[in-house]
């Protein structure tokens, strides 16, 4: 395939934007301050997400149906306010309503601050606050991998059983 540059970029991403939002679930929730787009937060299942379930970094612990927060985000002016975890119990309640399981996480093993850049994934001591636990200790890493847990938490419908 030719490398696309310019609006035929642009094209391609509204595409692949609309072909998402077209979907029956949702492919993530945002967060809004009035008007204004503050936070977004990935969910889906886990088998939706090519790159989630092929990666040596995040392998399935077992069987179980999951979904996967993959990323999370929230814009820095709208940073310390709870925004970041509002989003992570919206989407673990909607993932219940879809009839999800559990969710995981992947998020950085550890409380030290980092970079941006490698932020997206969530801290540990986020997806406690949300009622996330430890399945699986960081794996060995490799290369540039950031250290990672996988968390987990049962959605509402099946903590009520």
């Amino acid at each position: 395939m030719k490398e696309m540059r310019g609006p035929g970029l642009n094209l391609r991403r509204c595409d692949a934007m609309t072909k998402l939002a077209r979907r029956r679930r949702a492919p993530g929730l945002l967060a809004f301050e009035g008007d204004e787009p503050v936070g977004w937060i990935a969910i889906a299942p886990r088998t939706e997400l090519k790159r989630v379930e092929s990666s040596r970094a995040t392998p399935r612990v077992d069987d179980e149906d999951v979904w996967v927060i993959p990323c999370i985000t929230v814009r820095p002016s709208a940073r310390g306010r709870g925004i970041a975890l509002a989003l992570i119990r919206a989407a673990v309640a909607y993932a219940g309503k879809q009839g999800a399981p559990a969710v995981e996480a992947y998020p950085r093993a550890g409380s030290a601050r980092t970079g941006d850049d490698n932020a997206y994934f969530g801290t540990e001591p986020l997806f406690r606050r949300a009622g996330f636990k430890v399945v699986r200790k960081a794996l060995k890493r490799h290369g540039n991998w950031v250290a990672r847990v996988t968390m987990r938490a049962a959605s509402p419908k099946r903590r009520a059983r």
